[in-house]
């Protein structure tokens, strides 16, 4: 998300970072390019007068006028009003309520309710460790009950069977008391959605959110529509006590207007964002740790995160064991990195949050893509054991069988055994002391094409 956005502000701000004079007039100059980005990003022309006015504001100031690195300076003011437009902190769910606590999801069809749902039941289970129910009071689409059937199987939360002959009012009021019984924490209830808002649509969610009284009502848009998200966003708003909003599809957004403008015109915080299809890529919303990313600042915080709950930590440990003790790094712990990156959302999100990651050039990052990794993966997984672990047999006949059986070709079965090689070597010196920064560097000096 914001890869247009973040590629236009990142100019701009680049030619004031280095400045070691700023002057009214040249800070309105980059000032107007900021608010053309932003135009072209899709967010409303009243917020982007108000963000401009802001930040104008403050750029002719003493803070910046009387500093010695007046371009630093602009910079983190465009930063700190980035964060101020999106929300300033993430606003956790609110699920203090006797239980069940009550989730209500509400939107557009198409906009990924039913998947949300999923996403939402397995970061309750998994995160917050939450006895989660989900039920589907979508009676016009008896797909959209049959899939959520499917993502609470496939996440291991409970399911209430419906049916279409029910009443939204009926299944919601069932499944409450129905959770209540069960134990739950937590009870997710999906809704129907139409192409468009109309006045059955909105009698019919008002009725069932009067009903069940949940302590959250969310509205899922797909952030890709822009500003049709923010209207949709503001009609659900005065039509229901909204708490929250969930942006989809956001892996799909290069622009980002929608999350940019949301939070402002609705007064309503963005508290989760879909980064994928996977039911595990659904991420709190962070508006300092999501500026940090469009400035090109990176996002240690949330790598941190994700390293801590996706990376086999008995594995990487044994890893770094069995480099540091002189023993031979294999095409078996080549092909477990690769697939520890995939679970990290693959190379190119991993990237995504390294600070400065933007500044490579555009040949480097092409090299970074996870259809590569796909590829390595492939070709590792049709050696035999005994050839991952000494790649010295593999010759002539043997390339041939794990190129056809891997989809490949030879040559490249070949390419990734010398890059293999060379890393070999490196992890030799990185285990007997060498520095990791000199040892990264070499790797993308003598390995090009390898995916990090």
């Amino acid at each position: 998300m914001f890869n247009q956005l973040g590629e236009r502000l990142r100019e701009t701000v680049d030619t004031l970072r280095g400045r070691g004079r700023l002057t009214e007039e040249n800070i309105s100059e980059a000032l107007r390019e900021v608010r053309i980005a932003l135009l072209e990003a899709d967010v409303g022309l009243p917020v982007v007068r108000e963000f401009i006015d802001h930040v104008r504001i403050r750029a002719v100031g003493s803070e910046v006028m009387e500093s010695l690195t007046p371009g630093q300076v602009v910079v983190k003011i465009v930063h700190e009003e980035l964060v101020d437009l999106m929300g300033k902190t993430n606003d956790e769910l609110d699920l203090s309520a006797r239980p069940p606590a009550v989730v209500m999801m509400a939107g557009l069809q198409g906009a990924g309710k039913t998947t949300t749902v999923g996403k939402l039941a397995r970061f309750l289970k998994e995160r917050e460790n939450k006895k989660v129910v989900v039920v589907s009071a979508d009676v016009y689409r008896p797909a959209a009950i049959d899939q959520l059937e499917k993502l609470a199987g496939d996440v291991g939360v409970e399911f209430i069977p419906t049916n279409t002959d029910q009443s939204a009012v009926e299944i919601g009021t069932t499944a409450v008391e129905q959770a209540k019984r069960g134990g739950a924490d937590v009870l997710i209830v999906d809704t129907a959605g139409r192409l468009h808002v109309d006045d059955d649509m909105m009698g019919e969610i008002k009725a069932l959110h009067g009903a069940i009284d949940p302590i959250e009502t969310l509205f899922v848009v797909d952030s890709t529509t822009g500003q049709d998200a923010v209207n949709s966003a503001t009609a659900f708003d005065q039509a229901l006590p909204l708490t929250g909003v969930v942006l989809t599809k956001t892996d799909g957004d290069a622009r980002g207007g929608a999350a940019l403008s949301i939070r402002k015109v609705t007064g309503k915080p963005i508290k989760f964002m879909g980064i994928g299809e996977a039911s595990d890529a659904l991420e709190p919303f962070h508006p300092d740790r999501v500026a940090s990313r469009i400035l090109g600042m990176g996002d240690v915080l949330s790598l941190v995160e994700e390293v801590t709950r996706k990376v086999d930590q008995d594995k990487a440990q044994k890893l770094a064991k069995k480099i540091s003790k002189g023993k031979g790094f294999d095409l078996d712990d080549f092909r477990d990195q690769l697939v520890q990156m995939e679970k990290m959302g693959g190379i190119a999100g991993v990237m995504e949050k390294l600070p400065g990651a933007h500044a490579l050039s555009q040949g480097a990052m092409n090299q970074v893509n996870d259809t590569q990794t796909a590829r390595i993966v492939a070709i590792v997984n049709s050696m035999t054991p005994h050839e991952r672990r000494f790649p010295a047999v593999i010759r002539g006949s043997r390339k041939r069988r794990i190129a056809q059986g891997s989809g490949t070709q030879v040559q490249d079965v070949n390419r990734l055994l010398k890059q293999f090689a060379q890393m070999q070597k490196m992890m030799k010196k990185m285990g007997k002391g060498k520095n990791m920064a000199r040892m990264l560097s070499g790797m993308k000096r003598n390995m090009p094409g390898m995916p990090f």
